[in-house]
């Protein structure tokens, strides 16, 4: 008996060590963002010993980590029921109060754990500090103060410092922030994260050169730390959007680190849907697709594959295929329905509507719908209008200018697009030339939104010189000579401010001869020898102008 007893003491260490290794394992699994790995080994865990409570408040992170809230809040609750280490579970539960706004009770449960907690234990502290970073509305301030009451012994944990960078990183405090990610990784080498994000302290300054040569001194000594990857992803991504001229370089620079992230961690559902939204960020419609259609091999009933789809077939010109998927995921309530969403279903209506490579004039009730579908992702979120100028450009230059003006007039509603001066360019001369198609009855309300939005890129940018042609030809439409001589007249003091290399340039040569003739003939009946000086100003620049010459005879 004595010897059986000794056995099974000596068994149920060397299965508490098996455990304790396993969790280790499943940290790093985390930690490495192979979160496929990491739940395999945490349901492993939790079968052979359904009381490890750890296990059960890890795999929850993990599902909440995937956005499925479900699975983390059926994780949560059966840990809580756990022998072991069940407190942890409260975290978790307490972050799935904070996604629902519900800040009392979140306090409450974290207080839970930490009563629960020895006195030389700080992990509870950490995961609620975390639980505050990662809720869908962060409190950094929240994790922070956590933080702060960590027993003043264990404050140098590697872990403790990594959590108070993330936490001060997130409040936008960056000595801060840099100060504890370089103690952590002095405290423990092996904290891989603490080295990494140095370098994510670089790509949040904009230090893009700098940030790029961190991760990569960093990936010469852990070349299999899949988060460095990403994170040079992302930093490429934003060098890119901040250096237009290298665009294309830096985007393809920023792809492909995406691809090895996803090659070092996993492909699972949840990876392959982050992956989407990098593809949808850096514009990668092709990739999109096929990861889509894989992600569809996967999970045919996964609503957010709809809105994969629906982009990619979007901008990709099967707007068949667009219309039905966004569709589908738009008239369910039980999806989290973006701006976006409408946004590509709207012109995914739009471009149905006026496709083909004769069409002149929109199918009218695909056209309708589609503007009002726009009309209602402007409405859930301003900044949309951002991503409206490209749509309105293509019908522009189909010469469909009432249509392009449609989109131009939803665009130029946000004043802090980074389009807005063009999006007003281009909404005045879709309103000025519909006005001058062959056949067309003169639209005075049109006209005189025209005018507003020429107006309001002169006020944004006054040395945009044509802006001034376009607005004078407009006041002419208008008849109103007074202002159309006024616009004219600018227009002339800013070419001839910038002296005879700008004068001698044949398409300024034509707007001034085009300037002084319509000024010339708007003088004609109230001041001649006003006319008459403009029409030889005409005739010195082109000798030959038929119409010039003409008018002078009948003036004279």
């Amino acid at each position: 008996m004595n010897k059986f007893k000794i056995l099974s003491v000596a068994f149920l260490a060397t299965v508490t060590l098996s455990h304790a290794q396993d969790i280790s394992e499943a940290k790093k699994e985390i930690d490495a963002e192979k979160f496929q790995n990491a739940k395999t080994t945490l349901k492993s865990i939790i079968k052979s010993d359904p009381d490890k409570g750890l296990a059960y408040f890890l795999l929850g992170n993990v599902y909440l980590t995937q956005k499925v809230a479900d699975s983390a809040k059926i994780s949560y609750e059966n840990g809580v029921k756990a022998k072991d280490e069940a407190h942890f579970n409260y975290i978790g539960l307490g972050q799935i109060d904070l996604n629902a706004n519900n800040t009392a009770a979140a306090k409450t449960k974290f207080e839970l754990a930490i009563k629960e907690m020895g006195r030389r234990d700080f992990e509870e502290f950490v995961y609620v500090a975390k639980a505050y970073m990662n809720a869908d509305k962060p409190d950094f301030k929240a994790a922070i103060s956590t933080l702060k009451r960590v027993n003043e012994k264990y404050t140098q944990e590697p872990l403790v410092l990594l959590a108070f960078g993330d936490a001060y990183y997130g409040d936008k405090n960056q000595n801060e922030a840099y100060s504890a990610y370089r103690n952590a990784f002095q405290a423990d080498n092996s904290l891989i994260r603490a080295k990494m994000q140095l370098g994510v302290l670089l790509k949040g300054a904009k230090a893009y050169t700098e940030a790029v040569k961190a991760f990569n001194d960093v990936i010469a000594t852990n070349p299999n730390y899949g988060p460095l990857y990403r994170e040079l992803a992302e930093t490429y991504y934003y060098w890119a959007v901040n250096v237009p001229s290298r665009n294309d370089e830096y985007m393809k620079e920023a792809l492909s680190y995406y691809e090895k992230y996803m090659g070092l961690t996993d492909y699972s559902l949840a990876s392959r849907m982050r992956h989407a939204d990098f593809l949808i960020v850096a514009r990668d419609y092709k990739a999109l697709e096929i990861e889509a259609n894989k992600m569809k091999e996967i999970d045919n009933v996964n609503p957010r594959i709809l809105r994969y789809l629906g982009y990619s077939a979007y901008f990709n010109n099967n707007v068949d295929v667009a219309i039905k998927a966004l569709q589908d995921y738009t008239s369910s309530a039980s999806n989290n329905v973006m701006s976006l969403d409408y946004l590509y279903l709207g012109l995914s209506n739009i471009k149905k509507a006026t496709m083909g490579a004769d069409v002149t004039v929109a199918e009218p009730i695909l056209f309708n719908k589609g503007i009002e579908l726009v009309k209602k992702a402007y409405d859930m979120e301003n900044a949309v209008a951002n991503d409206l100028s490209e749509a309105g450009k293509d019908l522009y230059e189909k010469k469909m200018y009432k249509e392009a003006a449609a989109i131009f007039e939803i665009a130029t509603s946000y004043k802090e697009s980074k389009n807005y001066l063009l999006d007003n360019f281009y909404l005045g001369n879709s309103l000025y030339f519909d006005n001058t198609k062959s056949g067309a009855v003169k639209d005075t309300i049109a006209l005189n939104k025209a005018d507003i939005a020429f107006g309001n890129v002169i006020e944004a940018s006054p040395a945009t010189q044509d802006v001034y042609v376009y607005r004078a030809r407009t006041n002419s439409l208008l008849g109103n000579d007074e202002l159309m001589i006024k616009y004219y007249q600018q227009y002339i003091d800013i070419v001839t401010k910038k002296g005879a290399e700008e004068l001698a340039k044949p398409a300024v040569k034509t707007k001034l001869i085009e300037a002084y003739n319509t000024m010339a003939a708007g003088y004609a009946n109230t001041d001649k020898v006003k006319a008459i000086e403009f029409f030889n100003k005409t005739l010195a620049m082109d000798p030959e102008n038929g119409y010039a010459k003409q008018s002078l005879n009948t003036l004279k």
